[in-house]
């Protein structure tokens, strides 16, 4: 019998030692092992994400240990229960956050796919927004699960649990009463996610304010400003509320430029500055939409509108102020008898009453 029990610690010992020394060896492999397939997979992972990986199995070698040297029935009486619950407990922990890292993980690698940084990018915004909302979502409803099992180990909690079902209609009320905002948060994320109104990195324009969406939770959307400000605005804001989104199917847009000029300024010429300035303007102009109208006609001057078109609403902008940059020096350089003025009739002998 001592033989026996002998020979069942050595085993245990053992089994702990390869534990430790195989999750010694993957920490290795991911802070620095010359492994190419590892090195790969090393540079899909974020470095928060390894930190993270590399605790949960330092974290998963001592529970596995503890599980393997600790034998409850060799325990004095009265600890053989806790150690159970205890070990239940840091179970079903490690797999609520196996299953978190997994999630995590692969997040990570739909980022890695469907890249962001590529000029036509609206198929990867829609990807990103629909993962990162039910990621979120998943993890939520993970964690709840894991902390329902481990209440449920104890017989002291299953009898509250029985109690508060007993009484579910008053706490349903209460609870839907007080979590009705909160609820109706959630939902219309999950709406933006399936119906899309709104994408990771889409050009809106809210409350008066131009910019991008940087990103999404349960409850509020983060606007990043073209003056890197940010404005956090209520998810449901997205909803209920009318707003433009400039690249909900496609990022290309047309921008315009008015010019108050001379009734005698030469049309032609302008119109050909205009093309030279989107030809020469690099990437900035989507080789599309490039024409000079008349647009009005004051007392004074004529108005003329030059729209042009670009990718994006940031080489828009840019563009647009390339062009009336352009056209107004041109218009100095080459015609600056067009510029606006203002005419006033003289007469001589006599004054405007009609004395002599």
């Amino acid at each position: 019998m001592d033989f026996m029990d002998t020979a069942g610690w050595v085993v245990r010992i053992i089994l702990a030692l390869v534990v430790g020394v195989a999750a010694f060896t993957l920490i290795r492999l991911f802070r620095g092992g010359r492994a190419r397939r590892w090195r790969d997979l090393r540079e899909l992972l974020s470095r928060s994400m390894k930190r993270r990986v590399v605790l949960f199995l330092a974290v998963f070698a001592a529970v596995l240990g503890a599980s393997i040297l600790v034998v409850p029935s060799r325990l004095p009486p009265g600890w053989a229960s806790p150690a159970v619950t205890a070990m239940n407990t840091a179970w079903v922990l490690l797999a609520a956050w196996a299953a978190t890292l997994a999630l995590t993980a692969m997040t990570g690698v739909v980022r890695w796919k469907y890249d962001m940084a590529v000029e036509d990018n609206l198929g990867a915004r829609e990807v990103q927004t629909k993962v990162r909302i039910l990621h979120r979502l998943v993890v939520v409803m993970v964690w709840f699960a894991a902390a329902a099992a481990i209440l449920m180990q104890f017989e002291r909690f299953r009898l509250l649990g029985g109690t508060m079902l007993a009484s579910a209609g008053v706490l349903s009320i209460v609870l839907g009463i007080s979590a009705q905002k909160t609820f109706g948060a959630i939902i219309a994320g999950i709406q933006i996610a399936l119906a899309h109104p709104i994408n990771l990195d889409d050009v809106v324009v809210v409350e008066g304010e131009w910019g991008r969406i940087e990103e999404i939770t349960f409850t509020y959307v983060v606007v990043r400003l073209w003056d890197m400000r940010r404005l956090v605005v209520p998810i449901t804001y997205f909803t209920e509320t009318v707003f433009q989104n400039w690249t909900k199917k496609s990022a290309e847009i047309i921008g315009s430029v008015f010019l108050h000029v001379d009734y005698a300024t030469p049309l032609d010429p302008l119109r050909a500055e205009l093309t030279r300035l989107c030809e020469s303007s690099g990437g900035l102009w989507n080789g599309g939409t490039c024409v000079l109208q008349v647009t009005d006609a004051g007392p004074d001057t004529m108005t003329l509108r030059a729209i042009v078109g670009s990718p994006d609403a940031s080489r828009a902008w840019d563009l647009r102020c390339l062009v009336r940059e352009g056209l107004i020096t041109y218009l100095n350089a080459h015609h600056p008898e067009c510029l606006p003025r203002r005419r006033v009739l003289l007469q001589s002998g006599g004054g405007l009453d009609g004395e002599a």
